[in-house]
């Protein structure tokens, strides 16, 4: 079975170190293991590939440089005609493809050439664009979304908000596919040891609503846990406010920096974390599937996330983790406070929820559903 995996979203390093780098690895690592010969196409191909990536065949699109906002999105434009003329020439038994802006020709080639095209879609690309970026050429945008999604067989969106995103923009087969993990990555740990620690890992953008977490340690700090700590893991242009943050609360030295790290690295630092925290500011149109969540699961540490969203759905509150108010740090600090003064509850948290992510929500499995929705199962290698 032969799988075009096809990402032109030019912010997404593929062998990089963020979310969404990682998700398309794991997609990549996943249809491997069901025995499909991968072609990867992408402009951003760059970097040594991990070791078990690196006999993935690579096309390489045209580079979109960095500049102003309307000439990278014509350079976006015009990697359809690269994409169309790759695909028309290719054997691919299936089009996979991960939804970018200004693209539509992966799902236009795959009906061209009468095979099932998949489309993964994380976000509403358009209203994200326009909100905490520039977006320019919103008409072609939005054409190409709407072509895109008119010529894929089914649509994978990773949350019900990102699914309903889809149905406005004209899409009529879409399927929730929420992130998941790699149980191999997370071998089961001893309990961290040492002062109270809650950890957050992820990007440091607005979104993340990382200073409710280190406003509720400061809390902690105050009352019930004089020496609680937290680990952050991860970089962003929210670093430089949340370090003042942590200092202007008196808490800067219980606020440990990491940076970005490889990903492999990242299951090192969990093992130093009592709870992982998931906070998001209040939102009416959340559509995040965080992949912190379920590796913080994967790893069983206690997780107290934010009651927003689909995050319910993932979080049973009280059996594999805590639920608070969005964007209330006093109700953060009070689980967190909770889950200091038993040990016992916390380990039961995470225990539970590790079981739930083993069983339920492995990137192996996501891979075999979109064979199952591409029609495909049985081309799968025995």
């Amino acid at each position: 079975m032969r799988i075009a995996y096809v990402c032109t979203d030019p912010g997404i390093p593929i062998f990089g170190t963020k979310g969404a780098s990682i998700h398309v690895q794991e997609m990549l690592r996943a249809f491997l293991a069901l025995g499909a010969d991968v072609t990867l196409i992408s402009p951003r191909i760059e970097g040594e590939p991990p070791k078990d990536l690196a006999g993935i065949a690579q096309c390489h699109l045209t580079p979109v440089a960095k500049g102003d906002p309307e000439t990278r999105a014509r350079a976006s434009l015009a990697l359809n005609a690269e994409v169309e003329a790759l695909l028309g020439k290719s054997a691919a038994d299936l089009v996979y493809e991960r939804h970018a802006l200004y693209a539509h020709a992966g799902m236009e080639a795959a009906r061209a050439l009468g095979v099932p095209g998949i489309l993964e879609v994380n976000a509403p690309l358009i209203e994200e664009q326009a909100r905490h970026r520039t977006l320019v050429l919103p008409d072609a945008a939005e054409r190409s979304a709407r072509r895109s999604m008119a010529a894929a067989r089914t649509i994978c969106a990773v949350s019900p908000a990102v699914a309903e995103h889809c149905r406005t923009l004209g899409a009529q087969s879409v399927e929730v596919v929420p992130n998941a993990i790699s149980p191999a990555r997370f071998p089961l740990r001893p309990s961290a040891d040492g002062p109270f620690t809650l950890g957050f890992v992820g990007s440091l953008k607005p979104w993340h609503d990382v200073g409710t977490a280190i406003e509720a340690l400061a809390i902690l700090r105050k009352g019930p846990v004089p020496d609680a700590r937290m680990l952050i893991v991860g970089d962003g242009p929210e670093r430089a406010c949340l370090a003042n943050q942590a200092q202007r609360l008196g808490v800067d030295r219980a606020v440990e920096f990491v940076g970005a790290v490889p990903h492999a690295a990242i299951p090192a630092f969990l093992e130093r974390m009592h709870v992982g925290v998931a906070p998001y500011a209040a939102s009416a149109n959340f559509y995040f599937s965080p992949l912190k969540l379920y590796e913080y699961m994967a790893a069983g540490i206690a997780v107290v996330a934010s009651r927003v969203g689909h995050l319910p759905d993932v979080v049973s509150d009280g059996v594999t983790g805590v639920l608070v108010p969005p964007g209330d740090a006093p109700a953060l600090a009070a689980a967190l406070a909770d889950l200091a003064a038993s040990p016992e509850d916390r380990i039961a948290l995470g225990a539970a929820a590790r079981a739930d992510v083993m069983a339920h929500r492995t990137w192996d499995g996501v891979a075999a559903h979109v064979l199952r929705l591409a029609g495909l199962s049985d081309r799968v290698a025995a």
